[in-house]
């Protein structure tokens, strides 16, 4: 109230912007949420202050504040819905964690189901999360509609006939989560560093010392590396060459409009994915754009088939008008799903390969990547996300695609 009445001129920066130091314990490669959870997890959880987060833009710049903010943890594959259960799970206890206020909205997620087959595969999930702890109800057409009366239950080629639903699942502020993780970290110790680039490692007999960045080298006991689509880029520099592409995934929102989706619903018969914000808008996410690409933008095709999902369930927006559109920059791995791993050089780990699934991981893949950091071990709950699960055919091919990383 007082700011309000006198012009906005009395806040404070959440968080210090300091000059690197020379060395520290533990460098994280990334001022995402991940590499702010990270830095966050090594501080409160681990008791390390000598962290560091370079960021080579400004906080919350990059997919933090890209993603269409959707929480959940309904997959099929133990390896996967273990994890996510747990990341769920910390996010419903994380705004009293970190004393800030996310947003977090438990408004549930619906998976329309269209056909005999789909029904079949959704009781099969919806089994698998149960057995892993989490929640998972599986609706009948009646039961949709008794949630949703407006959508198109009789289109003539995708009728709708039931949908598993998660109801712990939600939304939450996504450039809230970044600050309030920065935030957190900042207020234990932990330097973040914007405006400051990595070019590369230096590397001595096998083991990593540190990174060289545009404001010079800084020394390291360990090196963490999770920064999202820039993942092959950045490793690169360290010799290494990772299972990873990066393509755009787009997302767009409409004007401002009456409330009309209490939770998130997902089409289907494609790749859609909508939910309403508190500003109004619906926001709308889809597939990704089918070729490899570092820029944070996206052609046409993939906003128009989008938009035609949108209307198949839901023709009562057909007249609602696009506001903007905007693309993220995704690590997709070859089977679709994420690596939290040492890699082959002593001292350097990396955190990637998150696909469409990166906001949601936030605090479970910043709690797992600080607990390999500060002991050297795999945390049970990312146990099965190891780079040589490519070598060895441990795979997480959570949609059955293959090594096609542009169809997970």
């Amino acid at each position: 109230m007082r700011e309000a009445l006198t012009g906005q001129r009395g806040w404070q920066p959440l968080w210090r912007d300091p000059d690197p130091k020379p060395h520290y314990d533990f460098v994280v490669i990334g001022g995402g949420g991940h590499g702010l959870a990270t830095a966050y997890y090594l501080a409160r959880q681990f008791g390390q202050s000598s962290v560091a987060v370079l960021e080579k833009g400004w906080i919350g710049g990059g997919n933090i504040g890209r993603n269409t903010t959707i929480v959940r943890s309904n997959y099929l594959l133990d390896g996967n819905e273990r994890f996510y259960e747990f990341s769920l799970r910390l996010w419903e206890g994380l705004e009293q964690d970190l004393n800030y206020n996310v947003m977090f909205s438990q408004r549930s997620i619906l998976n329309l189901c269209h056909g005999d087959a789909q029904r079949d595969e959704y009781l099969r999930r919806g089994n698998a999360m149960l057995l892993n702890g989490a929640d998972a109800e599986f609706l009948d057409r009646d039961g949709v509609r008794t949630i949703y009366p407006f959508l198109n239950f009789d289109n003539a080629r995708f009728p709708i006939t039931g949908g598993l639903l998660q109801r712990r699942a939600g939304t939450a502020r996504h450039d809230a989560v970044a600050w309030g993780f920065a935030r957190g970290a900042d207020a234990r110790g932990v330097d973040i560093i914007q405006n400051c680039e990595v070019v590369g490692f230096r590397i001595e007999n096998g083991i990593c010392k540190g990174v060289e960045t545009t404001r010079g080298f800084i020394g390291a006991g360990k090196v963490g590396c999770v920064v999202a689509g820039s993942s092959s880029r950045v490793m690169e520099k360290a010799g290494l060459r990772l299972p990873i592409e990066s393509h755009v995934l787009q997302a767009l929102v409409s004007e401002g409009l009456k409330p009309t989706i209490d939770g998130v619903v997902t089409f289907g018969m494609g790749h859609l994915y909508l939910s309403q914000s508190d500003k109004g808008g619906l926001v709308f996410g889809g597939d990704i754009d089918g070729y490899n690409s570092y820029a944070q933008r996206g052609g046409l095709p993939a906003i128009e088939d989008a938009c035609e999902g949108a209307i198949a369930i839901l023709p009562t927006i057909g007249r609602a008008r696009v506001l903007r559109t905007w693309g993220g920059l995704v690590d997709m791995t070859m089977d679709g799903s994420p690596i939290i791993d040492h890699t082959p050089v002593e001292g350097l780990y990396f955190n990637g390969g998150w696909c469409y699934g990166g906001f949601k991981a936030v605090p479970g893949s910043g709690w797992c990547f600080a607990h390999l950091l500060a002991t050297g071990t795999t945390h049970e709950a990312a146990s099965a996300f190891r780079l040589d699960r490519f070598r060895t055919g441990a795979l997480i091919d959570e949609r059955g695609a293959g090594a096609q990383p542009n169809l997970h």
